[in-house]
């Protein structure tokens, strides 16, 4: 019998990025062990579960996003018994555990991409792929005009002539989904890791998987390398990517019939729109895509408001919820994100990320937590150019967009690199140099600071469980003055944000239950958010 409490509609997720947690081996690289000495903050915390990203076998090329074995452990982050260990531990502390899963493409060095290299045109390991003969009287021209999201064409020429296929990079060539090996495979490797106990997955590039099949050239082929997002038609949401979805759903609910306990299934989902973002979510796809809209708007009532509008329209109506984000592994952090040129150092930026993590902890539906978070980090802007490791500086030269800034490894403890995150073993750094600021972040100094970052994130998700009108539900829209955004959730409980500079009356009377910055009665600080308990 299925429990009728879908845990994962109001969850809130905690990501954690692996090699940048917490290091248990000196190394300079965190890994799963870390993780688990991790889980008690985490619990503190009082998140409902973690994101655990990739920690599969892998020459590390895009740190994991290219697969070398989809049902195994790298031994940098350790092994399967140190992830059973993990897996107990989470249990016991009651929270969920999701794995990332990267169904798009593979690792050049995975198994069947070696048979396919070593293969002749046209067997069936190269079925596996998407191979194909190149353009031009001597086939030196790639089959079509698309070029890759991090940079370069999105083909590469093998020694005998053809050409493959890879919308990343060339260590990361595509499945062809086409093929039924494809989808047979993955779902042993579901099976092997809900085998294991997960409680679910989230799925890299979840609108990619099938191309368009004739292959054709793009009227903007550089679309996605210019935005690096999943731009072009002919590669990306194609119609036959819903299949794969209900299959999964399938064997997700095949599980939960069992036992009672819902897998969840949450997607890396990409598209133009609100309303196609809600064709992955209805009641046979995924549970859950992450909402990206509310990452990508800029800091403006209008524009906030917009965003919420539309989800909550098209995307609520299908029956699943919300999945909102502001910070991930591949995004500037909002801490810098927010903040200004003109007013740097001002705290601008810090202030509008604590007001616009109130306001997604008060949305209905669930919310996903970057690590660090919720320590405020900034983005880490001025790493030295030797130590970047993104595969987009490798292949373009270019410093726009990279991603490195925010996955430096935390600060947990001291006045001085690694700050905790490592054992500090004689010569051996974190994978990415942190910077003499961090100390202002690290977690014994937020735990012990009652204005931290971390309390307000603590306190917020603490009411968001104590309160029946957060969570799951709808939301009203009140009136308010410009520049300020104010709804009202359940009964009674009012959020506001005022996105300007200067103080804005309060939409509610009293003393705020919660606020992102000082709140007197009656006023509404700029850069601020609050929550109210009233009788509307």
């Amino acid at each position: 019998m299925l429990s009728k409490y879908h845990w994962w509609r109001d969850a809130v997720i905690y990501q954690v990025y692996v090699r940048s947690f917490l290091d248990s081996t000196g190394d300079g690289i965190g890994d799963l062990a870390g993780v688990r000495a991790g889980l008690p903050y985490l619990k503190k915390l009082g998140v409902d579960g973690i994101w655990l990203s990739p920690f599969y076998p892998s020459p590390q090329h895009d740190h994991g996003y290219d697969v070398a074995d989809y049902r195994g452990v790298d031994p940098l982050f350790g092994d399967l018994a140190e992830f059973d260990l993990l897996m107990a531990a989470a249990r016991r502390l009651g929270i969920k555990v999701l794995l990332d899963i990267v169904p798009n493409h593979c690792s050049s060095e995975h198994p069947w991409f070696r048979e396919a290299l070593a293969g002749e045109p046209g067997s069936p390991a190269r079925a596996r792929f998407h191979f194909a003969d190149g353009r031009g009287p001597d086939g030196s021209e790639p089959p079509n005009n698309w070029h890759a999201m991090f940079g370069g064409p999105a083909w590469t020429r093998v020694p005998d002539g053809q050409w493959y296929l890879h919308m990343f990079t060339p260590e990361q060539p595509d499945l062809n989904w086409r093929n039924p090996e494809i989808p047979e495979e993955f779902d042993r490797t579901l099976r092997f890791w809900l085998d294991r106990g997960v409680d679910g997955f989230r799925i890299d590039v979840a609108a990619g998987l099938f191309k368009h099949p004739g292959l054709p050239d793009s009227d903007d082929p550089e679309a996605d390398a210019r935005t690096r997002d999943s731009v072009n038609p002919l590669a990306w949401n194609q119609p036959e990517v819903h299949e794969v979805w209900r299959r999964w759903r399938a064997l997700c609910e095949e599980y939960a019939g069992r036992d009672g306990h819902e897998r969840l299934l949450v997607g890396e989902v990409s598209v133009p729109t609100a309303r196609e973002h809600a064709l992955y979510v209805r009641p046979d796809e995924l549970h859950q895509a992450f909402f990206f809209d509310l990452l990508g708007a800029p800091w403006d009532a209008d524009a906030f408001r917009k965003v919420i509008s539309e989800a909550m329209q098209d995307i609520a109506g299908t029956g699943s919820t919300v999945t909102w984000v502001l910070n991930n592994h591949d995004q500037v952090r909002t801490v810098t994100r927010y903040g200004e040129p003109a007013t740097e150092g001002s705290g601008l930026g810090a202030a509008r990320a604590r007001a616009a993590a109130l306001l997604m902890l008060a949305l209905p539906g669930a919310a996903y937590i970057y690590q660090g978070e919720e320590l405020g980090l900034p983005e880490v802007v001025d790493l030295p150019d030797d130590v970047l490791t993104d595969p987009i500086y490798r292949r373009t030269g270019s410093r726009a967009r990279i991603r490195d800034g925010c996955r430096v490894p935390l600060p947990w403890s001291g006045q001085a690199s690694p700050f905790g995150f490592t054992s500090g073993v004689e010569g051996v750094k974190p994978w990415l140099p942190q910077p003499d600021y961090f100390a202002e972040y690290a977690t014994d100094r937020a735990l012990a600071d009652t204005r931290s970052f971390w309390h307000l994130y603590r306190d917020g998700l603490q009411l968001r469980k104590s309160l029946p009108q957060l969570g799951e539900g709808t939301l009203r829209w009140l009136d308010a003055p410009p520049d300020v955004l104010a709804f009202v959730r359940g009964d009674g409980l009012v959020c506001a944000v005022n996105f300007g500079t200067g103080p804005a009356p309060a939409p509610a009377s009293g003393t705020p239950l919660l606020s992102s910055g000082p709140c007197p009665p009656g006023v509404l600080p700029g850069a601020t958010a609050a929550w109210w308990l009233n009788d509307l």
